[in-house]
């Protein structure tokens, strides 16, 4: 995996990997991760593309401030201007669960830049969510978490992770993942982030950002929907919903998995990815184009 790297934009360190040359492919991770995410699937990627997976605003080795912007059109301003620091114009676009719904954003706000889009177990496509999200964004849920989330328990689960690991045995793919968020929850500025970032999305009713009304927009591009079936965080009828209102997008739902199919299941991830670009013309949509897409669904009133 690529050392971190990291960049200042408007006065905040914006921690980032990137490796490879080609066409270029943004990796967007999920709430609470970080580029470490794409661990599994980024080597194999940069053997024929510029790869970019940046840590969120709030995630990872990137600034963490309070007050901050971690509005999802937040993220989508800052990853635009990290493309254009870096000097790439346009890329493939893709994003896991809180990174979908990013990665749909800055298509949405910046359609010049998105050549494709993957949505990876996105969120913003409906209104369901797993119940312990729905839980966080309660009122006073920011001072419980400090208490499971404390050293102490994190060195105790460290040690058993490491004891199962001693006697032969390893944490699987998904349990990584999951311990991934939870030690960087750890920190009290990473909790105050994810905290702004979760309530901006979700609150106790489910997910309250969507995009399913602009969707329309993003029949201009080559679009691919990977699900778990198994996903018990964000249900597969999301998907399945997603792909009615793209009739150009590409679906494929993997048996077997759930919320993460880029870490349960990396090599199908790959082949499908890789498969969904080089079948696909780099497509992005000009300002006449767009002009013409919502004026085709506006209507004005006397």
């Amino acid at each position: 995996m690529e050392a971190l790297r990291s960049i200042t934009l408007h006065g905040h360190t914006v921690a980032f990997r990137t490796a490879g040359k080609g066409p270029v492919v943004l990796l967007v991770h999920g709430m609470a991760g970080n580029s470490g995410s794409w661990s599994r699937v980024m080597p194999a990627l940069a053997r024929r593309f510029t790869v970019v997976a940046p840590d969120l605003l709030g995630h990872g080795g990137s600034a963490k401030p309070s007050p901050g912007e971690y509005s999802v059109s937040g993220h989508a301003n800052l990853l635009h201007d990290l493309l254009s620091a870096l000097g790439h114009e346009r890329a493939t676009l893709v994003g896991q669960s809180f990174g979908g719904g990013v990665v749909m954003q800055l298509a949405y706000q910046f359609p010049e830049r998105c050549e494709r889009l993957a949505l990876v177990s996105s969120g913003g496509l409906g209104r369901e969510v797993g119940t312990l999200l729905r839980l966080l964004s309660l009122p006073g849920a920011e001072h419980v978490l400090p208490l499971v989330c404390s050293p102490t328990l994190r060195a105790a689960g460290a040690r058993v992770s490491a004891w199962i690991e001693g006697i032969g045995f390893r944490a699987g793919p998904v349990l990584e993942e999951i311990w991934r968020g939870y030690a960087g929850l750890a920190d009290h500025d990473a909790r105050s982030a994810f905290f702004r970032t979760l309530r901006a999305v979700v609150d106790a009713g489910g997910q309250a950002v969507s995009a399913v009304d602009r969707l329309y927009l993003a029949s201009h591009a080559p679009v691919l929907i990977v699900w778990g079936a198994e996903d018990a965080l964000i249900p597969v009828a999301h998907a399945r919903a997603a792909h009615a209102a793209i009739p150009s997008s590409r679906l494929e739902v993997f048996a077997g998995v759930g919320h993460f199919p880029h870490v349960e299941a990396p090599e199908r991830f790959l082949a499908c990815l890789e498969e969904f670009i080089d079948t696909t013309a780099p497509t992005f949509l000009s300002e006449h184009e767009r002009r013409a897409l919502l004026r085709s669904r506006a209507s004005l009133s006397a």
